[in-house]
């Protein structure tokens, strides 16, 4: 077994564990945290097969972005996680049952392309992996790139959309307002009358004649 081998076969186990440690830990921050790991092993497996750029977007988009996007969320909306937990024991020999068919389909399509997997690693390992996948996506599959671009763009504009609500209550400045001032406009001259000053008389003192 050579070092690749072993350390394919150390990030694999690592991985295999912190994604199952994803479903079953209780506190949803450790779960997310062990999500960043897997994500953080799926990554360096594709480093071992020189895929650097699906690596590095890997680490930049999911561990960098996303997660940390999920670790505030979830540690902003105190989750109750025995509300989502509830009838996960149940449901989980059908889920047992779908993870085995999907990784038996993906042991047939392994197999299937296995030849055609071979022929290409001549070829990867005289381009860059990044300059084959450029070519690929502006060339054969410009329009679905383009497509996604679109679909990802209007699912931004729609999250912005839902979560811009107008607030009566709340208080705002107006730039444009603000530009549009002038000094009389800030300064108001109010003309008020002088004050004038009551003398109050105080009422004298009774006076009492003691006679003796």
């Amino acid at each position: 077994m050579t070092f690749q081998d072993i350390v394919f076969v150390v990030f694999s186990v690592i991985m295999l564990l912190s994604g199952l440690r994803v479903v079953t830990a209780k506190n949803p921050v450790h779960a997310a945290l062990f999500l960043v790991l897997t994500f953080v092993s799926a990554s360096a497996l594709w480093l071992l097969i020189e895929a650097e750029f699906l690596g590095i977007g890997l680490v930049l988009i999911y561990v960098g972005a996303v997660m940390v996007l999920f670790l505030f969320v979830v540690m902003m909306l105190n989750v109750d996680v025995e509300v989502l937990r509830h009838g996960f024991w149940k449901n989980l020999p059908l889920a047992c049952v779908v993870a085995a068919i999907m990784v038996s389909e993906l042991i047939l399509l392994i197999k299937a392309r296995g030849a055609d997997v071979a022929s290409t690693v001549d070829v990867m390992h005289t381009a860059s992996n990044s300059k084959l996948l450029g070519k690929l996506l502006y060339s054969e599959f410009i329009y679905p790139f383009e497509i996604a671009a679109i679909i990802l763009l209007v699912a931004l504009v729609a999250a912005v959309g839902l979560t811009f609500r107008k607030r009566k209550d709340s208080k705002y400045v107006d730039p444009g307002k603000q530009s549009k001032a002038s000094s009389k406009d800030r300064i108001k001259l109010v003309s008020m009358s002088a004050e004038k000053f009551v003398v109050v008389e105080e009422p004298a003192a009774e006076q009492t004649d003691v006679q003796q």
